[in-house]
C-alpha cells in the first residue's frame, strides 16, 4: 500500500509542471554555483601547488555547491509539502482517504517518501555533477559520500516538518508559509548559533549539516536528524488518527 501511495504522490507532483519548473530552475542555479567555483579554482590552481597539503577541488567546489543546495531546498520544500494533505483536505479527499481500509502510517510514509523520491533525483544530479570533475582531477569520495548523506538526512528533516504542518489546515498557501516560517526560524538559530557557543547550536539543523559539509559523519548528527524525522511523521499520524477517531 505504501508503494501505491507513493506512485499516486509522483504521479500528482510530476503532472504539474511547478515540479519539473522547480528541478530545473534548482539544477541552473546549482550549475552556476559550480562553474563559479570551478572557474575560482582554475584562477588559483597554481598557487594552490606551492602549498604542502592544498585543498581539492572537493573541497573548493563541491562542499559549496551542497551548502548552496541545503539553502536552496530549505525555501523549495515548502512549495512541494505544502499540497500533500492540506490539498487533499481542501478537496475533501482526505475524507476518503481516512476512511480508507489503510493505516494512518502508510499514508504517511507514504506521502513522505514520495516527496523524498524528488529529493533524490535532485541530490542525484548534484553528484552526477560532482563526478564529472574526476575527468580532470582527483575526487574525495569521502567528502562527496559524507555531503550526500547529510543533504539526504536535512531533507528528510525539511520533508517531514513539511508534511505535519500540511496536516494542520486545509489552505496549502497557509502551510506553505508556516513551513517556511519554521525552517527560516531554524535558519535563524544556525546563525545564532554560529555567532555563539552553547546549547542553541545543537537545535539547528543547518549546523549538524555543516559537520556533514566539512566531511565529518557525526553519530550525534545522524542520531538528531532521525529524531527530528521520526518526530514530525509520529506527530502526523498522531494527528491523522485523530481525525479518523472524530470523523
Amino acid at each position: 500500500m505504501i508503494v501505491t501511495i507513493i506512485r499516486k504522490e509522483l504521479s500528482m507532483l510530476f503532472i504539474s509542471p511547478l515540479a519539473w519548473i522547480l528541478l530545473a530552475l534548482i539544477q541552473l542555479i546549482l550549475t552556476w554555483v559550480f562553474l563559479v567555483r570551478l572557474d575560482a579554482f582554475l584562477e588559483i590552481q597554481s598557487q594552490l601547488m606551492q602549498i604542502a597539503n592544498p585543498p581539492g577541488i572537493t573541497e573548493i567546489i563541491i562542499s559549496p555547491v551542497f551548502a548552496m543546495a541545503a539553502i536552496i531546498l530549505l525555501m523549495v520544500t515548502p512549495l512541494l509539502s505544502m499540497r500533500l494533505l492540506a490539498e487533499e483536505r481542501r478537496n475533501h479527499t482526505l475524507t476518503l482517504l481516512i476512511s480508507a481500509p489503510v493505516s494512518m502510517t502508510d499514508i504517511v510514509i507514504g506521502k513522505f517518501l514520495g516527496l523524498m523520491v524528488f529529493f533524490l533525483v535532485v541530490i542525484t544530479l548534484i553528484v552526477a555533477l560532482s563526478i564529472s570533475l574526476r575527468l580532470g582531477g582527483a575526487l574525495d569520495f569521502g567528502l562527496l559520500l559524507s555531503n550526500t548523506l547529510g543533504l539526504l538526512l536535512l531533507t528528510a528533516c525539511f520533508s517531514a516538518l513539511g508534511l505535519y504542518i500540511s496536516s494542520l489546515t486545509a489552505q496549502p498557501v497557509i502551510a506553505a508559509i508556516g513551513t517556511l516560517g519554521v525552517l527560516l526560524g531554524l535558519w535563524m538559530i544556525n546563525l545564532a548559533a554560529s555567532e555563539t557557543e552553547g546549547w542553541i547550536q545543537h537545535f539547528s539543523l543547518l549546523q549538524h549539516f555543516e559537520q556533514f559539509n566539512q566531511g565529518l559523519i557525526d553519530t550525534l548528527s545522524i542520531a538528531y536528524f532521525i529524531i527530528f524525522i521520526v518526530t514530525f511523521l509520529v506527530l502526523t499520524i498522531r494527528r491523522l488518527d485523530g481525525e479518523r477517531l472524530h470523523g
